[in-house]
């Protein structure tokens, strides 16, 4: 089982109104999203026994998201349902580009603490964590908790996915993100994130310093310039798919699923397995998560693939 542990709130994407020729104004549609529920939706629906870890509100919202969640297949017996309201997050496209701004006071997310967390199950293969759910606080403290105590138990996966106008704090964040770096075994990097947590380091130095202080894989993702790969053996590089883009919502997320799911299909989603990968296995992975990636780039919002819908 992979558990993706972090933030699901609501996507409020604009949608255009018009009266006959006339464009009257903007309003807005609830999407469930969140970087790391996005994760869990495409796992869930590559196949993958799946898990979601986080805070979700009993209200009209966190009803949705957990709707959502049971139609992917995602058991989210591990989150912890509370009386508060669910994060909002008002959604503004540029030439696809999306930027966000966050309504997140005393929401369901922002309130998780590591004691609403049940049993984990003994067939855990890998935690994926990181976003804006590493920002809030106590869920920031929370999920660095959990993971940290399973350091040495599982996989842990870690993508930051900063979103610079939810960081109050910037050096508290980054000596965060450095501690969740030195125990993670899979980390996948922007080249945003890269640019705003070390300006002028290389991708191919941030892996590197990663590698040697212990991680197995290094992912560096560029949008439609593609990804790369990067293990103490091997350096692939691989060009995005070119598709018809709607919105790059989720695209980072379901990448993730994509080489997760790969690796955990493969039968090496385990730490002693991943720092022996060979260049065939690494292929196979970076091949799904951008077939992932690409489908859902093709839609409106973070909506991945099915299994069947990959080609």
């Amino acid at each position: 089982m992979i558990i993706c542990c972090g933030e699901a709130l609501i996507d409020m994407l604009p949608i255009e109104i018009f009266s006959k020729k006339e464009q009257k104004g903007t309003a807005y549609q609830p999407v469930s999203g969140g970087a790391i529920f996005n994760t869990a939706i495409a796992l869930g629906r590559l196949g993958a026994k799946t898990g979601f870890c986080g805070g979700i509100s009993t209200d009209l919202f966190g009803e949705q998201l957990c709707q959502s969640l049971s139609e992917s297949n995602v058991d989210y017996s591990y989150s912890y349902r509370q009386e508060a309201p669910t994060t909002l997050s008002f959604v503004k496209f540029t030439d696809g580009q999306a930027s966000y701004a966050f309504y997140d006071e005393n929401t369901a997310g922002k309130l998780f603490q590591i004691n609403n967390i049940k049993e984990i199950p003994a067939d855990l293969e890998a935690y994926h964590f990181g976003a804006i759910s590493l920002i809030q606080e106590p869920c920031g403290t929370s999920i660095e908790e959990l993971v940290t105590s399973a350091k040495d138990k599982c996989v842990l996966s870690f993508d930051p996915n900063i979103r610079t106008s939810f960081i109050t704090d910037p050096d508290g964040y980054r000596q965060r993100i450095n501690r969740l770096l030195s125990i993670s075994d899979i980390i996948k990097v922007s080249d945003e994130d890269l640019l705003w947590l070390s300006p002028e380091t290389k991708p191919e130095d941030f892996a590197q310093q990663q590698l040697q202080q212990g991680a197995a894989i290094v992912l560096f993702t560029e949008g439609s310039q593609g990804a790369t790969v990067f293990s103490k053996d091997a350096t692939l590089k691989l060009e995005s798919k070119k598709v018809e883009v709607k919105d790059t919502i989720g695209a980072g997320d379901s990448f993730n699923a994509g080489f997760l799911s790969s690796l955990s299909e493969q039968g090496v989603l385990s730490k002693s397995k991943l720092k022996n990968l060979t260049e065939q296995q690494l292929s196979t992975a970076l091949n799904k998560a951008n077939k992932v990636a690409a489908f859902t780039v093709t839609q409106s919002g973070a909506i991945p693939p099915w299994k069947e819908e990959l080609t």
